[in-house]
């Protein structure tokens, strides 16, 4: 009965979701094919294949997509035995977090705006994308340290809750974050570390498991690279013209300055010698830290700076500041997403606050109130009417500069607040002994999840930082843990 628990559960969960879906889910008119404009030619009226969302967003679409499921997979692999978990697990959980965020997400719109359906179209698959980064995220802070089903668990309760404070920061709020560095990089960055806080296990500190080797290091460089390379589709996909343009020039400077700084300070040792660690994570905080203010009017200067700014701050956090949670708060991440996206991302909100306090028509002319709706005018006033005359946007709350820096700041606080409360209940909930919570033995081990091929329990020698070097057998390691505590 044990061994069929998860097949059991991945079963009714997908059974559940089809049901979901063949009740509630329909497709949106650009994929329709009974909406009435797309049973006419383009020439008589009918709808244009060049106007499609698709012909707009499937590049961009397609660019988050690899992040996902090679980007993020691929990170995580420097474990050197957790390689097959961390590609596959994050193939897993995306898998369910994109059909389970459609659903809730479409739940929730369906009960404000009260209609008996929700639409599907290549947007809806986009923002699903967002939503998996998010608990993808949590996961790399728990990587090696927990079953298939305590992620399947922390997905569920996770995407309930991002969805919904995504939704208080975006129609309550108003904030502006388009590349989601604080309801995506803060949320799951601080969901994931609250929950790995209450899933601590002393015997982590002590796993002769939690480490790299030369290969396993090249491989999470692979995920380095599509990340890089893809991050600017990432922080622009959702914004629209000039603002998706300038998305794109600001998270590319901005993650190229964040990798000169971080191999500058990274070298700067005794040794002078670069940590794979740092070139591997740090080397993307650029990308998280600007992605709150991409679409804004912040300067090539200001991209740059801010990218440089994250690059020595997540240097500096795998350093020093990991190994201090871990250490004195018994936060251990794996990860270490506080540097690349938590720090970077509570960085990015202070930067859109900073500079949304100081945005200006002078600077942004009318697309100043498509970033910010709510700066727009009130409904029926004069200035709304002027506006309109020239450009299409609806009524907002005509809030001063000021007013918007401060609920952007607030929008981050409560997403800061909200994943550390929700991540903390969620990690009691995975600790319950049903969810099978991982046994010291197979701390950052593929071997109880996988079949592993013949050469997995070689001899790996670990030398701890010094010249005395240690040579193990790790089949031999868990073979003498078992005798020692059969029941761990």
């Amino acid at each position: 009965m044990k061994v069929a628990k998860l097949p059991t559960i991945l079963v009714i969960v997908q059974v559940l979701f089809i049901v979901f879906f063949a009740i509630f889910a329909d497709y949106a008119p650009s994929a329709n094919a009974k909406y009435p404009e797309n049973s006419k030619d383009a020439d008589k009226g009918g709808a244009d294949p060049s106007k499609n969302k698709l012909h707009s967003l499937y590049d961009m679409f397609q660019h988050v997509h690899v992040m996902i499921f090679i980007g993020f997979g691929f990170l995580m692999t420097f474990l050197r035995r957790y390689g097959f978990s961390s590609v596959g697990f994050n193939m897993l959980i995306a898998a369910f977090v994109i059909q389970w965020h459609m659903i809730t997400h479409g739940l929730l719109h369906m009960a404000t705006e009260h209609s008996s359906s929700f639409k599907i179209d290549i947007e809806s698959l986009l923002t699903a994308d967002f939503a998996a980064a998010a608990v993808l995220i949590s996961f790399g802070a728990v990587l090696g340290k927990t079953s298939p089903l305590q992620l399947i668990v922390m997905a569920f309760i996770e995407i309930i809750v991002f969805v919904c404070n995504e939704y208080i920061g975006l129609y309550f709020f108003k904030a502006s974050d388009v590349g989601g560095s604080m309801f995506v990089h803060i949320f799951g960055a601080y969901f994931g570390i609250a929950a790995a806080r209450i899933l601590y296990n002393s015997k982590v500190e002590d796993s002769k498991k939690e480490g790299s080797n030369y290969h396993s290091d090249l491989f999470a460089m692979i995920g380095t690279i599509f990340l890089w390379l893809y991050w600017p589709s990432f922080n622009s996909a959702l914004a629209p013209g000039d603002d998706q343009h300038r998305a794109v020039i600001n998270t590319y400077l901005a993650l190229a300055s964040c990798v000169i700084v971080a191999f500058a300070i990274s070298s700067n040792s005794k040794e002078a010698k670069f940590d794979m660690v740092h070139v591997q994570n740090a080397t993307l905080a650029g990308g998280v830290a600007v992605g709150t203010s991409a679409n804004f009017m912040i300067g090539p200067w200001g991209a740059l700076l801010i990218g440089s700014v994250a690059g020595a701050i997540s240097v500096v956090g795998y350093k020093y500041i990991t190994p201090y949670l871990a250490r004195r708060w018994k936060a251990h991440d794996t990860c270490g997403v506080n540097n690349l996206h938590g720090m970077p991302g509570i960085l990015a909100g202070l930067f859109g606050a900073i500079f949304a306090s100081f945005a200006s028509v002078d600077r942004y002319g009318n697309g100043l109130y498509e970033i910010f709706p709510a700066r727009a005018p009130m409904e029926n006033s004069t200035k709304l009417l002027e506006i309109q005359a020239n450009f299409t946007i609806s009524a907002g709350d005509d809030r001063s500069a000021v007013q918007q820096g401060g609920y952007q700041f607030l929008a981050m606080a409560v997403t800061l607040i909200v994943a550390l409360v929700a991540g903390a209940i969620t990690g009691f909930i995975m600790k319950m002994s049903p969810l099978d919570p991982v046994k010291e033995r197979h701390l950052f081990d593929d071997g109880h999840y996988w079949e592993t091929p013949s050469d997995f329990d070689e001899a790996v020698q670990f030398c701890n930082g010094t010249d005395n070097c240690e040579t193990v057998n790790l089949k031999s390691f868990d073979d003498e843990k078992n005798a020692e505590d059969p029941d761990n």
